[in-house]
């Protein structure tokens, strides 16, 4: 697979529930804010994001976006999917850049802007093309963070929520309770809740129920397996409990956001 450039929109298909929810990607994103403002949750750090801020997502990431506006149109970027598995070197942690530079700034809107045009004019050897100025956008994105200022080091709160988010993004399809993961962690239920909290803006459950619930939706909508077999998947005790689950985080029935999808 070669590297594709998408609009936010067309990545998150014009839908707010596919940018505001906790999920994870299997290609890197790379996301490059050119209009707007609003807040972004990347492994378990929440930021604010604008006007050229770079947001380097690895594979199998938690993250989600949240824009300062209900209306798409205030909010524009572009997103450069790598493959998981290609050549591209991306951190290992997810990265958020405030690019400042005006030079480092035009690097980024020229290579998009290649990228683009080669994408659109679908000449030969486009495959190629693209994923040579993929490794060049990764190029980018490193002197990016070479620029940057050294981050402090976490503090032990941050470490325990970004080893939460961590164990979410990896077990989320057991079933677990929230317990489960403050018991797993050492801590207690109530510490996780407030640490997550004030580090995230979210509580431990909320982060833990939107991953469910976006895997679920996301099934529910691009596939046609049966309800109960997507609520097996996700570890759920039975369909009626699944289709609970749904109604009580949508308004709506499994059914209905599948017909509607």
């Amino acid at each position: 697979m070669a590297p594709r450039l998408l609009t936010l929109a067309q990545w998150t298909r014009s839908t707010p529930w596919r940018a505001t929810l906790p999920h994870s990607c299997v290609d890197h994103a790379v996301i490059w804010m050119t209009r707007g403002q609003g807040r972004c949750l990347m492994g378990g750090r929440r930021h604010g994001i604008g006007v050229h801020t770079a947001l380097a997502i690895p594979a199998g990431s938690l993250f989600s976006l949240q824009p300062a506006s209900q209306n798409s149109a205030q909010s524009f970027g572009l997103v450069c999917l790598l493959p998981g598995r290609g050549p591209a070197l991306l951190p290992d942690e997810p990265q958020l850049l405030r690019i400042t530079d005006q030079r480092t700034q035009t690097d980024m809107t020229q290579l998009l802007e290649t990228m683009l045009r080669e994408q659109n004019e679908d000449r030969h050897y486009m495959k190629d093309a693209m994923t040579a100025q993929g490794e060049l956008l990764t190029v980018w994105l490193r002197r990016a963070m070479v620029a940057e200022e050294t981050p402090a080091a976490p503090s032990a709160s941050q470490r325990l929520v970004d080893a939460f988010c961590a164990l979410v993004e990896r077990d989320y399809t057991l079933g677990l309770p929230m317990q489960e993961y403050a018991r797993r962690l050492g801590v207690t239920p109530t510490h996780l809740t407030r640490v997550c909290k004030a580090t995230t803006g979210m509580t431990a459950l909320e982060i833990l129920t939107g991953r469910v619930l976006y895997a679920a939706r996301d099934m529910l909508e691009t596939t046609r397996l049966p309800a109960n077999q997507i609520a097996a998947r996700l570890g759920f005790r039975s369909a009626a409990y699944f289709s609970r689950f749904i109604h009580n985080h949508t308004g709506h029935p499994p059914r209905a956001l599948r017909k509607a999808a």
